[in-house]
């Protein structure tokens, strides 16, 4: 396993670990931080392993943080409406 692919094994589980613990802003904090972390792993692990496995990170990465996805959609939902 790559170096890239280790330290995207080792985001998730801190993801998870994160998640664990209670929080009074209901983790939007602690998922800037991944987000600020997971995109240039994002990166690092489609230069390394190809753009399949930057896809799958992608998809990984949406999944656990899909509420910052949700509004990010709504977000350019309402710019497009105007």
């Amino acid at each position: 396993m790559t170096l890239s692919l280790t330290l995207a094994c080792l985001w998730v589980v801190l993801a998870n670990l994160l998640a664990l613990i209670p929080s009074k802003d209901n983790h939007w904090r602690r998922a800037y931080g991944l987000i600020a972390l997971g995109i240039p792993l994002l990166g690092y692990v489609t230069y390394e392993n190809g753009p399949w496995w930057g896809l799958a990170l992608l998809a990984a990465g949406m999944s656990i943080l899909r509420w910052p996805v949700i509004y990010l959609f709504r977000w350019l939902k309402s710019l497009s409406r105007g």
